[in-house]
């Protein structure tokens, strides 16, 4: 009996040995992490959006800098696209969509980056959310992306075919943004406004909310009206301006979209009038091609947060390590490429600990992003993929450089 017994251990201890050669099902191992994975960025890097694209991605490398380049031991490695053409100066709906291809294709790739341009969203988004790969914005503003109710009828769903939420942002709204700049504009004692916007879907949208607030304050809107951006000149307009007795003209659209030629145009036909401009113009280029004399004491530029020198905390810290690296002063929207990167390579870290750095793992860890704590201060994503920092500022020039005027919401 005891031979027989001893003579079954055996057999059993070399069966498990041999796995499925003896027919028993080996235990199977924890799978493997892969040596290397990749985060991509696609940003407007051809154009004038360039100095403020370079200082995101500048961001983005800090936060993967100062990650060791490693997540549980794991390389990411980055890349930087370009989803602006030369011809037009600005992000180009082709490229945008190649990107999102490129990035689906490339079975390294576990998050998205972008976009600086809401328009180019709306591009990507359905692309990247079927293919489950994580998108994080460090700029896209409009609220037809994640909430329902503020854009058109098919909004938000629309991007997301796969019926769950792959796309986040680290920026707030223009739904915020809208209204703060309507109630600076009745601080102004305006009475009457005249909103024009560029026909975009992020100048048309903020113009879109700037016009139902500033009715709802009481201002008269005494007219709405899309530009042509790529217009010689707005003399026209601005006589119009003027016949109008406005006090306030707001434009929804960017520096690459003329906002700086409409403020050249309102000064040079001497139009007494406060010009309010988004955060799509809260950048050196906006002053450089401006001009200091059409800005100083005449323009107001609102922006979902704060100018990175008037970060605290980890902000403070990263505004002085900018400085540093890159010794210049960096643009609004670096703070928001770091940011996105910095919740990213946190959500990789924990997949990685639990064990796995697939495009779903990864997905999986940024949603469940709560109480994070970095230089924008401490904030989650809500159950839309938005953030829940609410802090916006407006913003004037004085000596040919940004200063707050007021901070609304810290």
């Amino acid at each position: 009996m005891q031979r027989h017994s001893t003579l079954l251990t055996t057999a059993i201890t070399a069966c498990t040995l041999a796995g499925a050669a003896c027919g028993v099902q080996a235990q199977t191992s924890a799978p493997l992490l892969p040596s290397s994975v990749k985060i991509v960025s696609s940003l407007p890097r051809t154009g004038s959006a360039n100095a403020q694209t370079t200082a995101m991605v500048n961001g983005i490398r800090m936060a993967l800098t100062e990650a060791g380049g490693k997540v549980n031991g794991v390389e990411v490695l980055y890349e930087d696209w370009d989803d602006a053409s030369p011809q037009r100066g600005n992000w180009d709906p082709a490229i945008e969509a190649a990107n999102a291809d490129k990035g689906i294709a490339d079975a390294m790739v576990v998050a998205y980056i972008g976009t600086y341009n809401s328009g180019a969203a709306k591009v990507s988004m359905p692309k990247l959310n079927a293919a489950g790969l994580a998108m994080v914005s460090p700029g896209n503003t409009y609220p037809g992306l994640t909430k329902p109710g503020t854009g058109e009828a098919n909004e938000p769903m629309v991007y997301r075919p796969s019926g769950a939420i792959n796309y986040f942002r680290v920026v707030p709204t223009d739904d915020v943004q809208g209204f703060v700049a309507a109630e600076f504009a009745k601080t102004l004692n305006a009475t009457k406004v005249f909103i024009l916007h560029d026909r975009e879907l992020y100048g048309k949208g903020i113009a879109d909310v700037f016009n139902k607030s500033a009715k709802a304050l009481g201002m008269e809107v005494v007219e709405f009206d899309g530009l042509d951006t790529k217009a010689a000149n707005y003399k026209a307009i601005a006589t119009k301006v003027k016949q109008s007795k406005a006090e306030v003209v707001f434009y929804g659209g960017t520096t690459q979209t003329n906002a700086a030629q409409l403020a050249k145009d309102l000064l040079a036909q001497k139009v007494d009038v406060k010009l309010i401009v988004p955060d799509g113009c809260f950048e050196e280029a906006f002053i450089k091609a401006a001009g200091t004399n059409a800005l100083e004491g005449r323009c107001y530029i609102t922006f979902g947060g704060v100018e990175p020198k008037l970060l605290g905390g980890q902000g403070k810290v990263f505004y002085e390590n900018y400085k540093r690296l890159y010794g210049m002063e960096p643009e609004a929207y670096a703070t928001y490429g770091y940011e996105a990167a910095k919740v990213v390579l946190a959500a990789m870290e924990r997949a990685a600990q639990a064990g796995s750095l697939s495009r779903s793992a990864v997905l999986k860890e940024i949603a469940a992003t709560k109480g994070f704590s970095g230089a924008l201060g401490t904030w989650s994503f809500d159950e839309n993929g938005d953030t829940t920092n609410k802090v916006m500022s407006v913003n004037t020039v004085k000596n040919g450089d940004f200063e707050t005027v007021k901070v609304i919401g810290n």
